[in-house]
């Protein structure tokens, strides 16, 4: 393997290892809940998610679940995105 590439594959497993150097400013996903599947989108730091709850309450468990598992590589406004009013240790 050339020099230049090894270096590049450790740079790369150095930044693995630093999520927090990655912020989202916008993606889709979709995610296998427990009786569909949805599609959740983070969008100016605003997310949205095509359930019913999500529709009725501005979250729900699938966006709250996206927000601590990518809390390292969200924006503040990202990771307290939500119209309801929580402490934020509770999506935290």
């Amino acid at each position: 393997m050339h020099s230049d590439l090894i270096g590049k594959v450790e740079k790369a497993r150095r930044y693995a290892e630093e999520p927090e150097r990655v912020k989202f400013s916008q993606f889709k996903a979709h995610f296998n809940g427990g009786n569909s599947q949805h599609e959740i989108e983070l969008k100016d730091n605003h997310w949205t998610c095509t359930c019913s709850f999500s529709r009725t309450w501005g979250t729900c468990a699938h966006i709250m679940a996206m927000q601590r598992i990518l809390t390292p590589m969200l924006t503040p406004e990202a990771i307290h995105d939500t119209d309801l009013k929580l402490d934020a240790a509770a999506v935290l």
